[in-house]
This record gives C-alpha cells, structure tokens and sequence, in this order.
C-alpha cells in the first residue's frame, strides 16, 4: 500500500469511529420525558402557557361561576365585570385563603368595586378552570338566602 493514503485511510477510520460514538451516546441518552404533575389537560393548551400550579391565575378566560356565587352578586349588587377586576386588580388575603384545599387551591382576594363596595371573592383556582366560590362585601350586611348558607 503506497504511504501516501495511509493518512486519508486514518481519517476516514477517524470519522466512522466518531460516528459510531455519537451514534451510541444519542442512544444511551434519551431524551426525558417532562414531568406530569396532574392529569387534567387546559382547554387550550396554546393559550395555556402559565403553569396553573404555581400561583394565582388572573386569567378571567377560565372563569366559571358556581350557583351560591351567582346568588349572592345578584344579592349584593356585584356584576360579572367587576368580578373579573377584581380577579385582576386585586390583592390576595392569604389568612383568608385555602391554598390546601384537597380539590383546588382557593384563594380570596380582596379589593374595591367601581361602585366603592370593598368585597372579598373567593375563588378555587382548578387545573381546567376557576370557579368563583362567593362574593363578600365586606361593609355592608346584607340578607341574603343563597344554597348552602346556613339557617341561623
């Protein structure tokens, strides 16, 4: 064999052997799979890119209301808009807040309406959606005979 392909002959042995080792080391690496922490999927999962599980969501898209809330924003004179503002706007009352609770996380965060009612929402923020639990105002008494309050 002439002397002078001997180093063109290396190379080439050089590159194989390096693909090969690449090749094994792709193979032996795969790539993990992300971890899942619950199994409920978002509606939308390109307009869901905020991890729901790390704090409160004030996205109003995923808002729902549940009966006794409804009934008592109809009682105390609260809109669906000013919930939303207040979903938005206001500050967290985490001594009020359940961010335990076995279902969802509830969190009741406070603030002041356009029409200068102080209130407290509740809301349990779930993987799918947020429910609005109630509506406090928190100046004015108001009778209210919503399902689920007690009978005193």
């Amino acid at each position: 064999m002439n002397k002078k392909w001997a180093p063109y002959i290396l190379i080439a042995i050089m590159l194989v052997a390096l693909l090969v080792i690449k090749q094994c080391k792709n193979d032996a690496d795969p790539t993990p799979k992300p971890k899942v922490t619950n199994n409920d999927k978002p509606r939308d999962p390109a307009t869901n890119p905020t991890n729901r599980d790390r704090g409160f969501d004030r996205r109003t898209s995923y808002l729902e209301y549940s009966n006794h809330a409804k009934c008592r924003m109809q009682c105390r004179h609260i809109s669906q808009a000013e919930v939303e503002e207040i979903m938005r706007d206001g500050k967290i009352n985490y001594n009020k807040s359940d961010l335990q609770n076995a279902r969802c996380p509830r969190y009741a965060i406070e603030g002041v309406t356009k029409d200068d009612q102080e209130v407290r929402i509740v809301f349990a923020q779930c993987n799918e959606k947020t429910v609005v639990v109630t509506v406090i105002d928190l100046e004015t008494d108001y009778k209210c005979d919503c399902p689920g309050d007690d009978k005193k």
